[in-house]
């Protein structure tokens, strides 16, 4: 019970003390929101947004065939295949045992690989192979490495790590490699081994 008017005047006071702030809550709660992100708030919606645009494709007994005017180009099988995929980046890692084949202008084979992994860039059409590749050639030359890249756009393949090539005449082995898919022309920057001058 209330006994003086100061017991009576100090709760309705409180009252409306409380009842001023739950109107000026939401009234902050609004103008806070209205704000300018800071930076790291917009990587952090950036990166979010991004993760949600990725999408996930996974096949099994893989076999890619890449087209150039109607020629076959390029064919790979893997055993196991996941594709990733967000606007501009679109790859796909496969599994192996990786087994490619490369065709010249006319859709003739020429040239064929082995590796245990390899990885496909779609927008820069270039096929990365990794573990144990191993390419053997018409001609019969025959390349072995850890790891060679092939680039669409040069018709090349590449290996900035250790090579051995093995042709009739040449058996070398270096670093740096660069080549035709047939490996009848290629430079090896820091080269190793025999060669037979006719």
């Amino acid at each position: 019970m209330l006994s003086s008017c100061r017991d009576w005047v100090m709760p309705v006071i409180a009252t409306s003390v409380q009842t001023k702030y739950i109107f000026i809550l939401p009234f902050l709660l609004i103008l806070g929101a209205c704000s300018e992100l800071t930076d790291y708030d917009n990587e952090q919606i950036q990166s979010a947004l991004q993760d949600s645009l990725l999408t996930t494709t996974e096949s099994w007994d893989v076999q890619m065939t890449l087209m150039e005017q109607g020629v076959r180009k390029v064919q790979i099988e893997g055993s196991h295949a996941v594709t990733y995929s967000r606007p501009g980046n679109k790859k796909t890692l496969i599994n192996g045992p990786v087994y490619v084949q490369l065709f010249d202008t006319a859709g003739v084979m020429e040239t064929e690989a082995w590796s245990r992994r390899a990885i496909y860039h779609e927008e820069r059409s270039e096929f990365e192979l990794f573990d144990s590749v191993r390419v053997v050639t018409v001609q019969n030359n025959r390349l072995f490495s850890e790891y060679l890249m092939w680039e669409k756009k040069t018709g090349q393949i590449t290996s900035p790590g250790f090579v051995l090539v093995i042709t009739l005449t040449d058996s070398i082995a270096g670093r740096k490699f660069t080549g035709t898919t047939d490996l009848v022309d290629y430079i090896i920057e820091e080269p190793r081994g025999e060669s037979i001058v006719d």
